[in-house]
């Protein structure tokens, strides 16, 4: 990417920006359990991201939540991701992650107070 000249530098697929390649690879590996090096990949996309880049920093959030449920923090997890879903971006992708990772979490912990208050928000 750096080595492209700034004219062909556009914010696509072919040429992504730094953010987005972070953003994107840190989902991947929180997907994929790795959780050290998506955190460094979360680190990076947030220091690369407007203030104002509102669902991509959500997205980071819950990214960060699902490594506290990876990690064995459940209860944290919910409470990260309904502190992210208080945003503006509650629909669309951002709902999805949030159920996504509801829905990673085992029956038997649906009675605990966190998951059935991160239930109750994704209901609403």
């Amino acid at each position: 990417m750096n080595r492209l000249p700034e004219s062909e530098r556009s914010d696509t697929w072919l040429a992504c920006s730094e953010q987005k390649h972070n953003a994107h690879l840190s989902h991947a590996l929180t997907t994929l359990g790795d959780t050290h090096r998506a955190r460094e990949s979360q680190q990076r996309a947030l220091e690369l991201s407007a203030p104002t880049s509102t669902m991509t920093r959500t997205l980071l959030h819950i990214d960060s939540a699902a490594f506290a449920h990876h990690d064995g923090d459940t209860e944290q997890a919910c409470r990260r991701t309904i502190a992210a879903l208080t945003g503006d971006y509650r629909t669309g992708l951002v709902r999805r992650r949030a159920l996504d990772l509801y829905e990673a979490i085992p029956a038997q912990q649906h009675h605990e107070h966190a998951v059935r208050e991160l239930r109750n928000v994704l209901a609403a």
